[in-house]
């Protein structure tokens, strides 16, 4: 009949059960943690919405008046009421929308429009690379 080995016989078993009982408390604590900077990252941006949400509302605003003194013509006035809507429809949606529903929308957005979302992405990496990188 074999023999088992107990706790006792083999102090290498007595390690590795230490070390696996180590590295998952760890990954616990990592976890964790990684929850609770996601809850603040997500406060955070809950609590800018509103200051977000004016502030578009205010440039909405200043577009809508200024559209009609623009030169061009109807069409250059047409585009800035177009944007001036834009705008203030963005606020709306700012306002009734929390951080976690708007993530889903661009989840979305980018599965049902990929190409598009990685020409955004790399240009909006190029220029954040820009800005980081200037004197």
């Amino acid at each position: 009949m074999a023999s088992r080995n107990t706790s006792a016989d083999n102090p290498f078993a007595d390690r590795a059960a230490a070390f696996g009982q180590d590295v998952a408390d760890r990954a616990s604590e990592a976890s964790d943690s990684m929850s609770d900077m996601a809850r603040t990252a997500t406060k955070k941006v809950d609590d800018g919405r509103s200051m977000a949400a004016d502030g578009l509302d205010s440039a909405a605003s200043t577009v809508q008046e200024r559209a009609d003194d623009l030169p061009g013509g109807p069409r250059v006035k047409e585009l800035a009421h177009a944007a001036a809507d834009c705008l203030s429809t963005t606020a709306d949606y700012m306002r009734t929308h929390d951080a976690k529903h708007m993530m889903a929308d661009v989840e979305t957005v980018v599965k049902n429009n990929p190409g598009p979302a990685l020409v955004i992405a790399a240009a909006f990496g190029f220029m954040v690379g820009r800005a980081l990188t200037r004197d």
